[in-house]
């Protein structure tokens, strides 16, 4: 029986438990506890310095009643790229790689922008829908254009980091089945494949970091339109 490449998305389960759970703990196992000591460790002092310049990149252009955020998106931040880090290493499992957690992610956190617009500033969330200036006939039109807009807007959050991962860890499957076949046939050409898996999988790396602040910055954007 052959196995296919898309197999590795698969959630595990052992004894008939699914082990997704598991693999989105593991990461905050690997956090450090924050201590009473004066000077932390190296580890500390970098995670501090981290979230403090991550956070304070996020919410410079975003006024005031929306760092009350800060928390929940610097910990989403956290997560999102520990899970894209721990899933590029062998025998593990990325749950990021299904859009159904992806999605269980986006679409609370948009309603909830979008909720907060609509309770704090009603005019200014409904008046996203509407380009000021406008002509007449084409109002109605517009505003179904704006609403379908605003409903694709979670729906390309989980899209967008399910297809970046997945691609990415099928490309590099497929590039190290055809360099472990070319071994034994043509050892240079394996060797050069090689080389081109590596740099990929560096790329792999920086892709995970990225695809977790694109998260979490559109997330920001839309808190940005509704605060």
């Amino acid at each position: 029986m052959s196995l296919s490449f898309f197999d590795q998305f698969m959630s595990p389960t052992l004894l008939g438990i699914p082990l997704i759970a598991i693999a989105m703990l593991a990461p905050w196992l690997l956090f450090p506890n924050p201590s009473n000591r004066w000077l932390n460790n190296r580890l500390m002092t970098l995670q501090s310095w981290f979230i403090h310049n991550f956070t304070k990149q996020i919410f410079l252009p975003i006024n005031t009643p929306g760092h009350k955020w800060a928390l929940i998106l610097a910990s989403l931040m956290l997560l999102l790229m520990s899970l894209n880090l721990l899933g590029l290493l062998p025998y593990t499992f990325t749950p990021t790689t299904q859009l159904s957690l992806n999605m269980g992610l986006a679409v609370p956190l948009w309603l909830a922008t979008v909720v907060i617009g609509l309770r704090n500033q009603p005019t200014v969330a409904l008046g996203h829908l509407l380009p000021e200036g406008t002509p007449t006939p084409l109002i109605p039109v517009l505003i179904i254009i704006e609403t379908i807009s605003l409903f694709i807007r979670p729906l390309a959050l989980g899209v967008r980091l399910t297809a970046n991962l997945t691609a990415g860890h099928l490309l590099i499957q497929l590039i190290a089945t055809a360099a472990f076949v070319l071994l034994p046939i043509m050892p240079t050409i394996s060797i050069l494949t090689s080389i081109v898996l590596f740099l990929l999988t560096l790329l792999e790396v920086a892709v995970a970091m990225i695809q977790a602040y694109v998260f979490v910055l559109l997330l920001s954007l839309y808190l940005q339109e509704n605060v």
